[in-house]
């Protein structure tokens, strides 16, 4: 099948790798706690494997959980390319992170929400759901991570509806152009950006294909995540500022939190 005829959902899942082929980052924190805990693992919105692959590879047994089938898919391509082992130490679920409870719930030492992920969680309760699937997968002793991206005024101000484009880049799968563009609303009163991105692909001289993703990101500050965690029955172990763990002050554009079951 040619990338024109993806379907929405694979296109999309295809073309959220490329989006993030510049590293975020935080693979080496979860790498350090995987082994600090020693496994197993558990992934919330585990995505296309971008963290849990690795650390499958690594030698921990990892399970992630997704809603979406297309992304799962190319997570176990991605796994199953790093060869048998590999593939067997990783499992996925499909699910809903606020709602899953797995049979094997309770024996996890490290579980986590990545990325940003908890702001596509829903509302609030929704996001104290997720974080609560979290906190029943532990098992004494576990350690929760989630980890979010802190906009300060200024990001929030370019959030009035205004397209941007984010990058061009080549698609190594495909060696076409694939551009990248934005337009985010904010609203004050919910803590909500309305997210659009637009991808287009194809040939230069040629008609690009079209993608559009939708979505709803309810921002978490970092008392709100203490709070989360503490109502899921966790202790917070560390509020950091960023993947180096460094302590979150004036000017932090990222927060990590590390919470502990007891």
């Amino acid at each position: 099948m040619s990338p024109h005829q993806d379907s929405s959902a694979a296109a999309l899942a295809r073309l959220y790798d490329l989006d993030l082929a510049s590293d975020p980052g935080d693979l080496d924190l979860y790498r350090a706690l995987a082994a600090r805990t020693r496994g197993p693992l558990l992934e919330l919105a585990v995505g296309t494997g971008r963290i849990a692959v690795p650390l499958a590879a690594s030698g921990y047994e990892v399970t992630g959980v997704d809603n979406d089938p297309a992304m799962l898919a190319r997570a176990r391509a991605a796994a199953d390319a790093m060869g048998r082992a590999t593939s067997r130490r990783l499992h996925l679920v499909e699910g809903d992170a606020r709602t899953v409870r797995l049979e094997d719930a309770g024996r996890y030492r490290l579980a986590a929400i990545p990325l940003n992920s908890i702001f596509l969680m829903g509302a609030r309760s929704d996001q104290a759901a997720a974080v609560a699937t979290l906190a029943a997968h532990l098992g004494p002793g576990g350690l929760a991570v989630v980890d979010a991206w802190l906009p300060d005024a200024d990001d929030l101000a370019r959030y009035d509806g205004r397209a941007v484009l984010e990058w061009v880049r080549e698609d190594p799968a495909t060696g076409q152009t694939v551009t990248k563009t934005g337009a985010a609303e904010y609203d004050a009163a919910t803590s909500v950006v309305r997210l659009t991105t637009i991808f287009e692909s194809g040939l230069q001289g040629e008609p690009p294909a079209r993608w559009v993703r939708t979505d709803r990101l309810r921002l978490v500050g970092p008392d709100e995540l203490v709070s989360l965690a503490e109502s899921a029955g966790l202790v917070v172990e560390e509020l950091a500022g960023g993947y180096g763990l460094e302590p979150l002050g004036p000017g932090a554009e990222r927060v990590v939190l590390i919470a502990r079951r007891p």
